[in-house]
């Protein structure tokens, strides 16, 4: 389950209407969303607010061995307009699970965010500013967004810890999304690396699109492939460091059904790292409105070793079907309101080919969103069970 602050910032992007899916780091977020979810560790507890629309906090508290915790603040020059109370926060947005991706948009103009006032313009450029002090290590954390322009973002990160090599590192992310394609180039003070990734969309280019203003864009002259029910992605990444002397590179395709599609939503990936050998494919299907499969399998050419993974996520319905169908007689035909059933809990869990299984409950208790996990290793039988969790999480 997506922490308060995690909640938020995904709430900043699309707000600044920034697309985290057009990204090759994000090729297999389906896959790993649904088999490499976290499970809990110890007791831990997060007290949450959204004080102001632009000021959010956070507090954690746990117990896994030693007691420890940590502070959290973020700021966000755009005010945000999205549900904070724990009890009113839909569980579709803070659980990870099957991602359906939507259809290509365009980029907005440069002069559409301009904001004049007697000659001089006023508008400023969304930005993000988030903070975490870990207790009692001393650890600090920081990020900062900024949206450059409706093309490009600039992200910052760093960590602060003795314990790290030169007290810590610091990373930064320049990310370009044109809609047709993404770049992203970064750069780590860790061994002072440089990376650069890109993401390509076949089909049509939604650069296209005429449009007169931000609100009513319409397509220009159909494209052979405008009206795909699926969309094929190919990007590569590639990475160096002068210090070390090593690099690396990957490259990868996916395929994934769009709203147009009239069967089964799914998603395809393969992966590959040509350097170490490492192939790696998964495939996720939403077989129902409340359930989802996956599976994936990982091989190395050069040792002939592998791995396999199957993952099943299934929702909890809120509402009784009748329930819903007395509601919706409610609604008048000329209403664009649907009537959907809510759901208040998912079951996720997942199991390898090594015997090793992992449990994860979430769901809703009152005010209160709670997170139950436990992992098993079939293998040992004197001691089956590993680690057990609890997560309980209340936002104002």
């Amino acid at each position: 389950m997506l922490e308060f602050m995690d909640y938020v910032q995904t709430a900043f992007h699309a707000q600044s209407r920034w697309n985290i899916d057009n990204s090759y780091a994000a090729l297999t977020t389906t896959a790993q969303n649904l088999l490499d979810f976290r499970i809990p560790q110890g007791l831990r507890l997060h007290v949450s607010s959204l004080s102001s629309p632009s000021f959010a906090t956070s507090y954690t508290l746990g117990s896994n061995g030693l007691v420890d915790g940590s502070l959290s603040f973020l700021y966000s020059s755009s005010g945000l307009s999205i549900a904070s109370k724990s009890s009113d926060i839909r569980l579709e947005h803070l659980v990870r699970g099957y991602r359906r991706l939507q259809e290509l948009q365009r980029p907005d103009e440069l002069h559409w965010n301009e904001i004049w006032h007697q000659g001089k313009r006023i508008d400023r450029k969304d930005a993000l500013l988030y903070g975490r002090l870990y207790l009692p290590g001393s650890t600090l954390e920081a990020l900062y967004l900024r949206r450059i322009s409706p093309t490009r973002m600039l992200r910052l990160s760093g960590v602060s810890d003795a314990s790290l090599p030169n007290g810590g590192s610091a990373l930064a992310l320049l990310q370009n999304d044109y809609g047709k394609y993404s770049t992203e180039y970064l750069y780590s003070t860790d061994s002072a690396l440089l990376g650069l990734r890109g993401l390509y969309n076949f089909g049509y280019d939604p650069r296209t699109l005429v449009s007169q203003q931000p609100q009513h864009s319409t397509r220009a002259p159909a494209h052979p492939w405008d009206h795909q029910s699926g969309r094929l992605s190919a990007g590569a990444e590639a990475y160096f460091s002068p210090i070390n002397k090593s690099g690396g590179v990957s490259c990868g395709l996916r395929f994934t059904t769009l709203p147009t599609h009239t069967g089964f939503p799914y998603t395809m990936t393969l992966t590959v790292n040509p350097l170490m050998g490492n192939l790696s494919t998964t495939y996720a299907v939403q077989a129902g409105r409340y359930m989802a499969l996956c599976s994936r399998f990982d091989f190395n050419v050069y040792s002939y070793e592998s791995d396999v993974v199957v993952g099943v996520e299934l929702w909890r319905r809120k509402q009784a079907a009748a329930d819903v169908a007395w509601a919706s007689k409610l609604v008048r035909p000329g209403w664009s309101k649907v009537v959907e059933d809510d759901v208040n809990g998912v079951l996720k869990a997942q199991m390898d080919d090594k015997g090793k299984v992992g449990l994860l409950w979430e769901c809703r208790v009152k005010e209160l969103l709670v997170s139950l996990g436990a992992g098993f290793d079939l293998k040992k039988r004197e001691r089956m069970l590993g680690s057990v969790g609890i997560e309980v999480s209340y936002s104002s």
